[in-house]
């Protein structure tokens, strides 16, 4: 039963035992920097004390130890873990994440609404409070084929929802500031709430328009410049560490006291691998400090900057009257989370398996045509070919130039130039298209990999030297309800079943996190070079970040915001 506000405010003055008491110490206050002694008394969700000696129902020693906030998580695709929200929330809560605020727009770009009312009904059980931000862009553009459309009515109809903040990234950044009908419907109807932003590279005017309609936070600036921009302009950066997009390093110069108030981090799309390697935000603010921004500045940017940006001021501080999200660390330095409380629960092994779950959706959903190694041909007659250039990293692609030379009327792919065929294939049964191109940067020299996790429109997409394993790589995916899939000679070497939409599996994060490196050591052995392939690989077919993608209708100039014909 919850407390009373009387009864809470008779517990913060010591009339009466708290709840809970962390003793012995020390509060790091993310507006001052100071480090403040004392016990924290926690009652229910909130902290009722702190800075003072408490009697309370459990004492719990953490002599020696440093209290911060909970982490924020300003901006992910929960999709991109691989795994469900039940199995996201026992991932990454235990390393100190309390709130994530995510966009569910990978699933919806499957089937619709249900998708986002899958996400919302899971919120609603999830150990860590997850936030939901309305996906704005399905599809992204009209140059590609999604598997469901969601108009400004539909979206309306769910934003009074108790779990949602706003309107998600809005990626048709052109369609802003040309003033598309459909993203103009979108704006209007979600004046005055949060809106998040998606605006690689814009600058000047064009940037000043598309704050002006009420765009409030910004995850793909890549350097400090850019940046310092988006900031001087009103936008509020979420400074991003991803599997592929890795731009922490960069905006470390940015990360100062002065300019926290105005960041926050966020991981986008993460992988349980990575995670398990190297962490989520701990792993983000342990190399901040490590490449010299102060804890303040990192600390202030995890939690109360990431919660003030989302309007949501009931955290981020330990505070009187605060939620009860609170990490026991060792040291900042470290960020090593060794007790994690979300809203006064306890984070243990007992609190997630408490929770109730939600059923499984999507299932079923792949629907690609049967193919064979004459469906990649990429029939022309002229050597001049577009390129696709990897930038390992990022999500910005280079627009190369190459001469391939014509052989009975295809290009082949050539390993030995790094030149291998791409292709995206229609999977959710409307048209079947399929789209080939070449691509530079894999370092692939036999073999095939494919996937359904291919942003945002979650088709098909497979690189490859060989047709015939594009090919079975291509089909299996269709035979294991999506994935990715390894293919070397005609047989399967690694492959990964995300039977949810194509996108998630419905197995532990530690069972991913396996196959992941099982997958990761056979596309090795095919020579791929890359440290994370398959989200690179499912980047090359979103059209809205620069500069040349392909989807199922072709190769796309991000630039011009066409396809090259």
């Amino acid at each position: 039963m919850a407390l009373s506000l009387e009864d809470r405010i008779a517990q913060s003055r010591g009339e009466a035992p708290a709840e809970t008491v962390l003793r012995g110490g020390t509060v790091f206050d993310v507006i001052t920097g100071d480090l403040i002694p004392g016990d924290v008394a926690i009652s229910g969700e909130q902290i009722i004390g702190i800075a003072a000696d408490y009697d309370g129902q459990q004492i719990i020693d953490v002599s020696g130890r440093i209290i911060v906030p909970g982490f924020i998580d300003t901006h992910l695709h929960i999709e991109s873990s691989l795994v469900t929200p039940f199995e996201f929330d026992r991932c990454v809560t235990p390393r100190g994440v309390t709130t994530a605020i995510c966009d569910p727009h990978e699933i919806a770009n499957v089937i619709g609404v249900p998708g986002i009312q899958y996400f919302l009904d899971a919120a609603m059980r999830t150990v860590m409070d997850i936030r939901v931000q309305l996906s704005s862009c399905v599809p992204s553009t009209n140059m590609e084929t999604a598997g469901a459309e969601i108009d400004a009515e539909a979206l309306s109809s769910l934003a009074n929802h108790l779990k949602v903040i706003g309107l998600a990234e809005f990626m048709n950044f052109p369609g802003v500031i040309h003033r598309d009908p459909d993203c103009m419907a979108k704006l209007h109807a979600f004046q005055g709430h949060h809106i998040d932003g998606h605006a690689p590279l814009l600058s000047g005017k064009d940037l000043n328009a598309y704050i002006t309609a009420g765009i409030r936070t910004e995850h793909e600036a890549t350097t400090a410049d850019e940046a310092l921009e988006k900031l001087r302009k009103g936008l509020r950066i979420l400074i991003r560490e991803g599997s592929v997009s890795k731009d922490l390093e960069a905006l470390i110069p940015i990360l100062t006291e002065r300019n926290s108030a105005y960041l926050a981090f966020c991981t986008d799309d993460r992988n349980p691998l990575d995670i398990a390697e190297y962490g989520h935000l701990d792993y983000m603010i342990r190399t901040a400090i490590a490449h010299g921004a102060s804890p303040l500045a990192t600390y202030r940017a995890a939690s109360l900057s990431a919660a003030e940006a989302f309007g949501l001021r009931d955290r981020g501080h330990i505070a009187p009257g605060k939620r009860a999200d609170i990490v026991v660390l060792e040291s900042l330095e470290n960020c090593r989370a060794e007790m994690v409380f979300a809203a006064g629960v306890r984070v243990t092994d007992a609190a997630f398996a408490a929770r109730q779950t939600v059923p499984i959706v999507g299932r079923n959903s792949v629907k690609a045509p049967p193919l064979n190694a004459e469906s990649f041909r990429t029939t022309s007659n002229r050597e001049e070919t577009d390129v696709i250039g990897i930038l390992p990293g990022k999500i910005i692609t280079e627009h190369l130039h190459a001469k391939i030379s014509v052989e009975d009327g295809d290009k082949k792919p050539d390993p030995n130039q790094d030149l291998i065929k791409i292709a995206v294939i229609e999977r959710h049964g409307k048209n079947g298209n399929i789209a080939t191109g070449f691509v530079k940067g894999f370092g692939l020299k036999s073999g095939a990999i494919a996937s359904t996790v291919c942003h945002d429109h979650h088709n098909i997409a497979v690189v490859g030297a060989d047709y015939a394993d594009m090919a079975k790589a291509a089909n299996r995916l269709s035979e294991i309800e999506g994935g990715f899939v390894v293919v070397q000679h005609g047989k399967v070497l690694a492959e990964l079943a995300l039977p949810v939409a194509g996108l998630m599996s419905e197995q532990s994060f530690e069972t991913v996190e396996t196959q992941l490196r099982h997958l990761r050591t056979a596309a090795i052995s095919i020579g791929v070079e890359l440290e994370e392939p398959f989200l690179q690989l499912a980047f090359l077919a979103l059209p809205v970040i620069p500069n040349l993608k392909i989807t199922d209708r072709g190769l796309v100039d991000v630039n011009k915001f066409e396809i090259i014909a």
